[in-house]
């Protein structure tokens, strides 16, 4: 790897270029450049490499599997939005020597802790810098460099810092040292001041130092002395002050950028919450359109989409079914120009990757628009791909009082869509029977229900309608309708704007609806862009099943990374108390149906910020102004939002609009040493949250621009419920939802509950 190798690039059928790909000194970097012109194409990090896939596991390899055996072809996938690597190797040597190199770097690169991170990435940087390829950078290439890094300081300051970093006195830096210097630039001062507030020596913590620091400001309340000694045993670097128990200011700080310094509590990372309630008692991941990954016009349709939406937790996915040639069924968004891909191909997709990210049950939302013969072929191969994995029957063998939860429902796909008859019918036999009249129907209501058997079964294969148990596609009619009939396993789909009427006319009845009975919401056909709605509004009324455009990055999917990014990722979510109740009096919309003694307030500092990236096709030399946004999603009395200061790159802040008469937490500085790349707000914003349960908290970074739209920096979302109070590092997400390490804001969270009667 490290010679290099010379493989094919693919893009598509006809697209296959000569490449030369080497992995670069530091085992982490890959660059290839073009065999005719030996310009450097591109360069990559492992660490934005999520997988490496052997043989034709793309659908461009796919295309090529007669003119190239599987062991010459592998797929290099990324993180996020990104497109993924097609190669073919000269050999299967070769790829192997690819595959297998690359599998162990992506195991390293996953593995390093924090302090390793951060020394990368100051290493992927130098590389990118180090022009000649010489392995040294004079003073006029580092400021070069710090340019590009978005750091704008004072030249005497960074000479001085170069000179001390320069131990060979060589005149330039070499990678190690580099790091050094580097480190010495972004010396914490607001950390520094911190430790030693509870450091009487001002050089370690002693354990019962670090407790009083965890019990009086991070509010860790149980095992505090075992916690300490935990994060010791990690953080310390120094094998000494880990023999006293003490913690060193490095020590301090790595604790601090860590997942246990993390404003998400790391223990709702995991699964934390009770999945044995029906399937209606959740929130759950839902993707609209899942085979697109562009526009809903001329996109391209492919199972990547899928492939995506599932290694994200996604549990809801969406297919659109139409008849192709060769009696084989086909997926595509209908009367468009996007690409077509087999049906088959979906569910051998859904079959792999279904239970890669959650053990918990997928829905699979059928639009059907094949003929019954293509119908047939869709049952077929629903069942002889998937086997046992699709559920054909009720858990029990009995009709359903209320629908099984996620936990019963491990590891099975469940279709979504119409079927003839109701499932009784089916549990009792054959579905020729027309439907009792019983004491409970009227005349009428029987005869409509068997219209509509009669109809069904004209456009709908009862092989196709068998494999429907769970989730009967209805048209809602209504709440009381629905009520009348109380099947718990039917569900109605609602465009957005109909969700929103009956939000607005209904809101209790449809929270109530929600408490027995699934909902999928769906965008607005005009939505051809593939943008989204706000998915809170539709969570708020107990929604389950907001299906969103996955391809498109936005607000809307922070906000469901943000609510899903819990409960170890697996696309459930509990909804609150409140909202599984059948009786519940709770509406959205209307402040005196909300139980409990007041508003929560949400106290947040915002100090500082830490190697913040430049915005994307910036000017070399531009330097961000940053500024820090803190929104809040919740119930409409609960919707606000609030900015500091941007720091322009003099390092003063400068104000815009009133700022809150909050006092500061801790004095810390008023001006940036490193404005753009570790900016200092120190400003205060403060919420009042009604609803907490329901409130999601989404902190966003912009570069001011006073003649246009603020640009995007980074963003980090999550749920009220997951938020740690005290001192603590918010990692920044990239537009696409990936990490951009080490960009991190640093906070500190006060959560103040009102009091209760007791203490009135």
């Amino acid at each position: 790897m490290q010679q290099g190798t010379l493989m094919r690039k693919v893009k598509s059928k006809s697209w296959k270029k000569q490449r030369y790909f080497k992995l670069q000194d530091d085992c982490m970097t890959i660059w290839y450049q073009s065999k005719r012109t030996g310009k450097t194409e591109s360069a990559f990090s492992i660490s934005d490499v999520e997988t490496v896939r052997e043989g034709h596991q793309s659908e461009v390899l796919q295309s090529l599997a007669e003119e190239f055996p599987p062991e010459r072809c592998f797929t290099i996938v990324f993180y996020g939005r990104r497109g993924n690597l097609d190669l073919i190797a000269g050999t299967e040597e070769e790829a192997q020597c690819w595959v297998q190199g690359l599998r162990q770097l992506i195991e390293v690169a996953t593995s390093m802790d924090q302090r390793e991170r951060i020394d990368q990435w100051i290493r992927d940087w130098f590389q990118k810098a180090d022009k000649n390829k010489d392995g040294r950078m004079n003073f006029k290439e580092v400021q070069r460099l710090l340019k590009m890094m978005n750091v704008d300081m004072n030249e005497d300051h960074a000479l001085r810092l170069f000179q001390a970093a320069d131990k060979s006195e060589s005149g330039t830096l070499e990678g190690e040292e580099f790091v050094l210097f580097y480190k010495a630039l972004t010396e914490r001062e607001e950390v520094q001041s911190l430790f030693r507030e509870f450091s009487e020596d001002g050089k370690k913590l002693t354990l019962l130092e670090l407790v009083d620091f965890l019990r009086q400001e991070q509010l860790e309340e149980e095992g505090t002395e075992e916690l300490a000694m935990e994060l010791i045993d990690k953080y310390e670097p120094s094998e000494t002050a880990r023999a006293r128990h003490a913690l060193s200011a490095d020590g301090f700080l790595m604790y601090l950028c860590s997942p246990e310094g993390s404003i998400f509590n790391p223990q709702h990372r995991a699964l934390w919450q009770d999945m044995t309630q029906p399937l209606c008692h959740y929130f759950i991941s839902s993707s609209h359109n899942t085979y697109l990954i562009e526009d809903q016009i001329r996109g391209q349709s492919s199972i990547e989409g899928y492939i995506r939406a599932l290694k994200r937790g996604c549990r809801c996915l969406e297919v659109d079914c139409w008849d192709g040639p060769n009696g084989e069924p086909i997926v595509y968004h209908g009367h468009t120009f996007t690409s077509k891909i087999p049906f088959r191909e979906v569910v051998s997709t859904l079959g792999k990757y279904a239970f890669q990210a959650s053990d918990f049950p997928v829905i699979l939302s059928l639009e059907n628009h094949c003929s019954m013969e293509q119908q047939e072929v869709l049952a077929q191969q629903l069942k002889d791909i998937l086997g046992e994995q699709l559920l054909t029957a009720t858990t029990d063998g009995r009709v359903p009082t209320q629908l099984p939860s996620p936990e019963e429902l491990k590891h099975k796909i469940l279709l979504k869509g119409k079927k003839i008859g109701r499932l009784e019918d089916t549990l009792d036999g054959p579905g020729d029977e027309a439907p009792d009249v019983s004491d409970d129907d009227n005349g009428a209501e029987a005869e409509e229900e068997r219209r509509r058997m009669k109809k069904d079964r004209e456009s709908l294969a009862q092989a196709l309608s068998d494999c429907v148990v769970y989730c009967k596609n209805v048209s809602f009619r209504g709440f009381q309708e629905a009520r009348n009939h109380s099947r718990p396993s039917e569900i109605s789909s609602l465009s957005e704007a109909k969700a929103r009427k009956l939000i607005r006319d209904a809101g209790n009845e449809f929270v109530r609806h929600n408490t027995w009975q699934l909902t999928r919401i769906y965008p607005s056909g005009m939505r051809t862009d593939s943008s989204n709605y706000s998915p809170q509004e539709m969570w708020n009324a107990g929604c389950q099943i907001v299906a969103l455009n996955f391809q498109t990055a936005g607000m809307e999917m922070d906000l469901c990374d943000g609510l899903f990014s819990q409960n170890g990722h697996c696309g459930y979510v509990l909804k609150p108390a409140f909202m599984r109740d059948e009786g519940t009096l709770f509406n959205p919309s209307d402040p005196s149906t909300w139980q409990g003694p007041g508003p929560v307030t949400l106290t947040i500092q915002v100090i500082s910020g830490q190697q913040l990236p430049k915005v994307a096709n910036s000017k070399d030399g531009a330097i961000i102004d940053p500024l820090v946004r803190v929104e809040i999603h919740g119930v409409p009395a609960d919707q606000a939002h609030q900015e500091t200061k941007y720091i322009e790159n003099n390092g003063e802040p400068v104000v815009r609009g009133p700022a809150v008469p909050v006092p500061a937490l801790s004095p810390t500085s008023a001006c940036s040493p490193l404005p753009g790349f570790n900016p200092h707000w120190d400003e205060t914003l403060q919420f009042q949250l009604h609803v907490p349960q329901l409130a999601l908290v989404r902190f966003v970074v912009e570069d001011y621009d006073k003649t246009s739209r603020n640009d995007f920096v980074g963003q980090f979302t999550l749920a009220f419920a997951n938020i740690k109070p005290g001192y603590r590092h918010i990692h920044l997400l990239s537009k696409d939802g990936t990490g951009i390490p080490p960009s991190s804001l640093f906070v500190h969270i006060r959560i103040t509950e009102p009091p209760g009667p007791e203490q009135d």
